[in-house]
């Protein structure tokens, strides 16, 4: 039975970003059929309809970074540095998980995406127990590229997290058998080194072998703070960017989040290869770690996604907050015309997708796509009087609670704010309760 949306203006984001007024989308199994005019008449029979007046319906939006392993420790990691913080407080909250615990940080973590639009996520977890963030990914619906973060190195690092190269990689293959391409392909797999201070050389060469062999994607940390790049040029005699390109690691199947402090040559790399970026704005905020050269990077032509890292870095994990921030926060340094809503909409919807390698499939409103769509409510005082420029008001004033409806893959995961795939007083009693054990323990 088809799904279709109707009676709404439509940001499509297709070759033309197109806005259409009074449109409807079309969706069939788990794939939009149609984008266009509205249809008249009977709206009953194959069809479910949902009525969209006075909405804007636009792609599903797409973190590009994100910790779901962190959640539990939001309001528990503030007032540090990063090197600080992962070694004073997350390092050993990460390495406390177990596969309860970390199964109720996914469920948490999920559920706050999808209340807030975000359909993708490109996931970093602990050493241990990944698993059971697919597993909360496959049940409450929302389209997951993560993997369990490989550390086989580093100084301060708890023995629950330190592991050995072989059996690093030995658990990620065994990992990606297991999962990659999952649930009709909304699971996939994307190896999760770190960062350079806590990966062998060994490590990471072998993770650029895999990663090709295998066909899945890099997700790594790179030059998030001035301290962190200074100890990765004592340990290797390079920068954090050069380095990875000399180990071959560089490509548009690699994501490295943050990037704040890169020098013109591993500027220059990153256009080379097409390594995408993600801007994280509110962490990068919160442990005073800088301001990424955004409007500059994406003038030549680098791809850069939008995420919210970590909640006990950020401290929400809300993508309206990051696309507000990433929308203001480089204008005082590189004028006000320099990054336009539509183009800051691009970070969560196009180039979203180009950062968790679905480029094509997710991110846009067009025929073939996969059907990840979501329904905003502009009506509020906070975003009256409407505007003509549905993008500006969205991207300006738009917030999570204005996300009526979610559908990935054609699924409906929220309808009318209402949860259809999660339980939210269930998931916020086991977030509440595992939290209060684990803090206990670093306490």
């Amino acid at each position: 039975m088809d799904l279709v949306i109707g009676n709404a203006t439509v940001i499509t984001m297709n070759a033309s970003r197109q806005v259409l007024r009074d449109a409807e989308v079309v969706i069939q199994n788990d794939r939009i059929a149609k984008v266009g005019p509205a249809k008249r008449g009977n709206k009953t029979g194959t069809r479910r309809f949902i009525d969209a007046r006075g909405q804007v319906v636009l792609p599903g939006l797409i973190h590009s970074h994100l910790h779901a392993c962190q959640t539990l420790c939001r309001n528990h990691a503030d007032g540090l540095e990063l090197l600080d913080w992962l070694r004073d407080r997350i390092w050993p909250f990460e390495a406390a998980h177990d596969e309860k615990s970390l199964r109720a940080s996914a469920d948490l973590t999920f559920l706050e995406c999808i209340r807030s639009g975000a359909t993708s996520i490109l996931d970093m977890g602990t050493v241990r127990h990944y698993g059971q963030v697919f597993e909360s990914a496959r049940d409450s619906g929302v389209r997951l590229v993560g993997g369990k973060c490989m550390m086989d190195a580093g100084q301060g690092v708890p023995a629950g997290l330190r592991e050995t190269t072989e059996g690093s990689l030995a658990e990620s293959i065994a990992l990606i058998e297991k999962w990659h391409g999952a649930e009709n392909g909304r699971l996939r797999y994307a190896l999760a080194p770190r960062f350079v201070l806590s990966c062998t050389e060994k490590l990471l060469r072998q993770v650029q072998a895999i990663a090709k062999e295998r066909d899945v994607r890099i997700h790594t940390h790179a030059s998030e703070n001035p301290t962190e790049c200074d100890v990765v040029r004592e340990k290797t005699g390079m920068d954090n960017v050069s380095y990875f390109h000399h180990l071959g690691l560089l490509g548009e199947h690699t994501t490295l989040a943050h990037c704040v402090w890169l020098t013109a040559e591993e500027q220059k790399l990153l256009r080379e290869t097409k390594t995408r970026i993600a801007h994280c704005p509110s962490a990068n905020f919160k442990l005073a770690s800088g301001t990424a050269k955004i409007p500059e990077l994406l003038k030549q032509g680098i791809t850069v996604g939008l995420g919210a890292d970590g909640a006990p870095c950020n401290n929400n994990l809300d993508i309206f907050v990051e696309l507000r921030l990433a929308a203001l926060i480089h204008l005082p340094r590189t004028g006000p015309t320099s990054l336009p809503a539509m183009q800051v909409l691009e970070l969560a919807t196009l180039n979203g997708a180009k950062a968790l390698g679905l480029e094509g499939q997710v991110g846009q409103l067009t025929e073939g796509a996969k059907a990840d769509v979501i329904t905003v409510d502009l009506s509020g005082a906070h975003a009256t009087p409407n505007s003509n420029d549905p993008v500006a008001t969205l991207v300006y004033a738009g917030q999570s609670q204005d996300v009526r409806d979610v559908i990935v893959d054609g699924q409906v995961l929220m309808r009318d704010r209402r949860l259809r795939t999660v339980d939210e007083r269930a998931v916020r009693q086991s977030a509440n309760a595992a939290s209060a054990r684990l803090i206990a323990q670093l306490d």
